[in-house]
């Protein structure tokens, strides 16, 4: 199946980008701010919970990252108009950070200053040569007396145990994901049951230091491993959440919903849809596959559309 997903990314720069969006439509919400909340909507009509992603990761100047922190604003305003159950999520290089660090921690202060009132800000995690700053941001909105903010950190990363131990004093939520950028061997594991395996380390060490995690996978072992886990330490559901993306694999989102578990879908919006579409699908070809799969399951009666 490894080999079908590279082959159906290898051909991905041939599509038309008509075709890439209407695939891109399962996973990415549309373009305007009503596109999200209707997704929202519909996932919280689910039983499901929901984080707006403002796409934006190609900024070229700050004009640009000023108006995705505005676009962030909006939404706040229409959660709490709407009481929808969805927090959100920003990429620091949509703020502005490829431009400067002072101007991305003032755009970043300010949606964390907005989302006060009662929400959430989940700090995205990006490739390598980000994550210093992405950490650094974190650890100053916390001593600057922020408590409604969090991090993401990558289980592909060698770094990402000491980095939990860095943060525990802060009882950081976390949402913990294996990481989809593609980084050099001497800071990144590259055999699958590595990365797997050192996922249910960094799992394990932040449930130790306290933390709220955010369970972030489509992979069924490491979520029935996480299962194990939360039975064994004896969590409520209160306690932590499963995450997915919006489109991947719903059916087995379906089944943790069934199971009791909260689970967070993430939602992403906005005219980058295109960048954010070919990336994530050159960058993790697995996703790739269980989209094609899905789609195949939609499109030959007969097939159970189970993923």
């Amino acid at each position: 199946m490894a080999l079908v997903d590279r082959a159906i990314v290898r051909m991905l720069p041939a599509v038309p980008k008509t075709v890439v969006r209407r695939i891109s439509s399962r996973y990415i919400a549309g373009e305007e701010l009503e596109d999200a909340l209707r997704v929202v909507r519909e996932v919280n009509a689910e039983g499901k919970l929901a984080t707006i992603d403002v796409l934006g990761e190609e900024i070229t100047n700050p004009d640009e990252a000023r108006s995705i922190g505005a676009e962030y604003r909006r939404a706040f305003e229409a959660i709490e108009r709407e009481g929808l159950d969805s927090n959100v999520s920003v990429k620091l290089t949509a703020l502005g950070l490829g431009l400067g660090y002072e101007l991305c921690r003032e755009n970043l202060a300010d949606v964390v200053s907005h989302a006060a009132g009662g929400n959430f800000v989940r700090i995205d995690m990006e490739d390598s040569s980000t994550t210093d700053d992405n950490l650094r941001l974190y650890r100053e909105l916390r001593e600057a007396g922020h408590e409604n903010v969090g991090v993401v950190l990558q289980a592909r990363l060698k770094r990402t145990l000491d980095d939990v131990q860095a943060l525990a004093e802060l009882c950081p939520s976390v949402r913990l994901c294996k990481g989809i950028y593609l980084e050099p061997a001497e800071i990144a594991y590259r055999d699958f049951e590595a990365i797997r395996s050192n996922f249910i380390c960094v799992l394990d060490a932040l449930w130790d230091a306290g933390c709220y995690v955010g369970i972030a996978t489509h992979d069924e072992w490491l979520i029935e491993q996480a299962q194990k886990g939360i039975e064994e330490r004896g969590l409520g559901r209160e306690d932590y959440e499963f995450q997915m993306l919006l489109g991947v694999r719903p059916a087995l989102g379906d089944e943790l919903v069934r199971a009791g578990h909260r689970l967070r879908i993430y939602t992403p919006f906005g005219r980058y849809w295109y960048a954010y579409s070919m990336r994530r699908l050159q960058e993790n070809p697995k996703i790739a596959g269980y989209i094609a799969a899905d789609t195949l399951n939609r499109l030959i009666p007969g097939r159970n559309g189970s993923g």
